[in-house]
């Protein structure tokens, strides 16, 4: 990687992906497509409401991921990854496959400890 630090925007990238939930969020969008809110909820069983709202909204306002308002009682909201968000799925994977060797690497280096 030949990049003049000063104008590393790696940072400007995490900024967006940085959050426990976003990148879960995303990849349930990527893998299954359009969903409602509580479908999403139900799929991270340990996020807040409140979170889940907060890191959608942030996904949103990067233009990551689109939110449809359908006017009906009660409300209904549809969320999915926009052309744009799409962009982020081999970055993911890189970022998932790394996190699996950093995993395995953490267990070796433990077990090289423990003998």
């Amino acid at each position: 990687m030949d990049k003049i630090p000063e104008e590393c925007r790696v940072e400007d990238a995490l900024g967006i992906l940085v959050g426990k939930w976003k990148p879960i969020i995303l990849l349930y969008l990527l893998q299954e497509g359009t969903k409602r809110f509580n479908e999403l909820r139900k799929r991270m069983p340990e996020i807040t409401q409140k979170m889940l709202t907060k890191q959608l909204r942030e996904l949103e306002e990067e233009d990551i991921i689109q939110r449809v308002v359908y006017p009906q009682v009660p409300p209904k909201m549809e969320y999915s990854i926009t052309e744009y968000g799409k962009t982020l799925e081999p970055i993911l994977e890189a970022m998932h496959e790394w996190g699996t060797k950093h995993t395995l690497h953490k267990l070796k280096k433990e077990e090289h400890r423990m003998k």
